[in-house]
């Protein structure tokens, strides 16, 4: 069992920076490939970034590729996601999520198999 707890959300005007953590239980944190996805107003969650378990490769939207970055400190149980060059359509709520290295699958909401609560990020124009 894995359980997840964001942080780092907030309000912040277009062209800003924001950083997200997600703070992880668990020892075995490092085997598991984590990802970050975000849910607007009637809109689906869709896939932001994911990382590996060793932290060697990493997969981006490409709505968010050159400006979000994702990264993982393992001793520390914690996932990032530095949000740079932030803009209006940015604005959601932003769920960490987690699945065994074990299982294949990067970009789907249902290859995740933990998520913690979410935190908004709402960015102003």
């Amino acid at each position: 069992q894995v359980q997840l707890v964001e942080s780092g959300g907030g309000l912040v005007q277009a062209g800003g920076s924001l950083r997200l953590s997600c703070a992880a239980s668990g020892r075995t944190f490092s085997s598991y490939v984590m990802g970050w996805f975000r849910q607007a107003p009637g809109k689906e969650r869709e896939f932001v970034a994911a990382i590996s378990w060793s932290g060697g490769s990493t997969y981006y939207a490409g709505s968010v590729k050159g400006r979000f970055t994702i990264s993982r400190d393992n001793a520390r149980n914690t996932v990032y996601l530095q949000m740079n060059s932030l803009k209006p359509e940015d604005t959601a709520v932003y769920y960490c999520a987690a699945h065994s290295s074990f299982k294949s699958g990067t970009y789907y909401p249902e290859d995740y198999d933990y998520w913690g609560q979410g935190t908004q990020v709402t960015v102003s124009s």
